[in-house]
C-alpha cells in the first residue's frame, strides 16, 4: 500500500479545488438551498465532461476505470464547498450496475451515468429506520413473470429529480434473504415522490411510495433474492464517499476557524494567541487527520476489494461522522457570535455535518457492524 499521492491524483485534486472554488462558493449554495432542483445542471454537465462521473466506471461503458482512491480525492473537495449533488447517489447506483446489472443494464445506462445525461438514486430505508437487510419490509409480490411493488422509502436522496431509482423490496425470505434490486423510471405509474422538509437544506430528500408499481424480470438488477449482497457492497461505497466528503468538510471549517483566530482581535490581542483557543484548534485538526487517515484507508479498501473492506468503510463512516461533528460544532463556538448567524457559513457545515453523520448510519452503529465483524 503506497500512503503517498500520486502526481496525477494531486492534479485531480487540484483541478477539482479550482474548479468548485470557481462554480460553487457559498453564494451558489444558499442559491440551489432555495431551488426546487437543488443542483446546477450546468455543473453537473461540467463535472461530466471531466470524467468525474464515470471516474469508476469501467472504459467500455465510457468511463475512466479508476479506483475509489482517486474518486475520494474529488469528494473531498465537494466536501470542502459543501456540493448541493446527487452525486454520490448517483455513482452508488452506477456501482450496483456495475457489479451485478445485466449487459443491457450496463450498456443503457452506464454510458448515461458517465456523460451525466442520467441522475439515479438509491431507496431502500423504509418508516423502520433501520439501516441493514432487516429494515427492509416492502414487498415485490410475484404477478405472471413479474412483480408488484407496494410499500414506502423514506429519505431518498434527490428522489425527486432521479431519472432512474434503484429499490430495494423483499420478493420472499427475512434478513438477508430475500431482497431484489429493481432499477426503474422514476416516472412510472405507481410511483409517487414527496419532498421533504429538512434541516440541511443542501441535501434533498424524499418520500418515495409505490403503489401497484408493475415490473418484469427485465428491471431486476442482478439475481432474484440476492440483492442485498449487492447492495451492501454499494453501501460500503457509499460509505466511502461520504466519509470522503466530510472530511473534506471538516478540513475547511479548521482552515476557517484557524484563519478567524489569527485576524479576531480581542483584548488588544488576536485570539489565537491564547492558549485555551489554541488548545481547541489543535484537538480540531487531530480530528481532522485522524479522519483523513480513516477515509484514505477505507477507500483503499473498497478499491482493492480486500476482505476487510466493510469493516474498513464503517469504521471510517463512524470515525468521520464524530470528527466533523465535533470539528464543526467547535468552530462554530471559536468564531463566537457571527458563528450563530444566517448571514456566516459556519452553520452550512454544520447541518451538513449533522445530515452525514445519520445517513447510512450514525457512529453508533457503524462502530456496531465492526464489532460484529470482529466477533466482539
Amino acid at each position: 500500500m503506497d500512503f503517498g499521492f500520486s502526481e496525477e491524483q494531486e492534479m485531480l485534486r487540484q483541478s477539482a479545488r479550482a474548479l468548485l472554488e470557481k462554480e460553487c462558493p457559498s453564494t451558489v449554495v444558499r442559491k440551489l438551498m432555495e431551488d426546487e432542483r437543488g443542483f446546477d445542471p450546468a455543473l453537473w454537465k461540467k463535472m461530466a465532461e471531466l470524467g468525474w462521473l464515470g471516474l469508476v466506471i469501467p472504459e467500455e461503458y465510457g468511463g475512466g476505470g479508476l479506483s475509489y482512491v482517486d474518486l475520494v480525492l474529488i469528494m473531498e473537495e465537494m466536501g470542502r464547498v459543501v456540493l448541493p449533488s446527487p452525486f454520490i447517489w448517483t455513482m452508488m447506483v452506477a456501482e450496483a450496475i456495475k457489479r451485478a446489472g445485466s449487459d443491457n443494464h450496463k450498456l443503457s445506462l452506464l454510458p448515461k451515468i458517465a456523460s451525466g445525461e442520467l441522475i439515479a438514486t438509491v431507496a431502500y430505508l423504509e418508516p423502520s429506520a433501520v439501516w441493514s437487510a432487516d429494515g427492509v419490509a416492502m414487498t415485490a409480490r410475484s404477478e405472471g413473470a413479474g412483480y408488484i411493488l407496494e410499500g414506502t422509502k423514506l429519505f431518498v436522496n434527490d428522489g425527486h429529480i432521479a431519472d432512474c431509482i434503484l429499490v430495494a423490496a423483499r420478493t420472499g425470505g427475512s434478513g438477508n434473504r430475500g431482497i431484489t434490486l429493481f432499477a426503474l423510471e422514476r416516472k412510472r405509474a405507481g410511483i409517487d415522490v414527496t419532498r421533504l422538509t429538512t434541516m440541511d437544506q443542501t441535501r434533498k430528500l424524499s418520500e418515495v411510495k409505490f403503489s401497484g408499481v408493475k415490473v418484469d424480470a427485465a428491471d431486476v438488477v442482478g439475481e432474484a433474492g440476492s440483492g442485498w449482497s449487492t447492495l451492501s457492497e454499494v453501501i460500503d461505497r457509499g460509505k466511502v464517499m461520504m466519509a470522503g466528503e466530510m472530511m473534506g468538510g471538516a478540513q475547511k471549517v479548521l482552515d476557517m476557524t484557524v484563519d478567524y483566530a489569527k485576524v479576531r482581535v480581542q483584548f488588544g490581542r488576536p485570539i489565537g494567541s491564547f492558549q485555551a483557543v489554541q488548545h481547541k484548534c489543535a484537538n480540531m485538526m487531530i480530528d481532522v487527520e485522524g479522519a483523513k487517515s480513516a477515509a484514505y484507508y477505507a477507500s483503499w479498501a473498497v478499491s482493492n476489494e480486500v476482505t476487510e473492506a466493510p469493516l474498513a468503510a464503517a469504521l471510517a463512516k463512524a470515525a468521520v461522522s464524530d470528527a466533523f461533528r465535533r470539528v464543526s460544532a467547535e468552530g462554530i463556538q471559536l468564531h463566537g457570535g457571527i458563528g450563530f448567524t444566517w448571514d456566516h457559513d459556519m452553520h452550512l457545515y454544520f447541518k451538513r455535518a449533522k445530515s452525514s453523520e445519520f445517513t447510512f448510519g450514525d457512529a453508533n452503529w457503524n462502530r456496531e457492524l465492526v464489532a460484529q465483524g470482529i466477533n466482539l
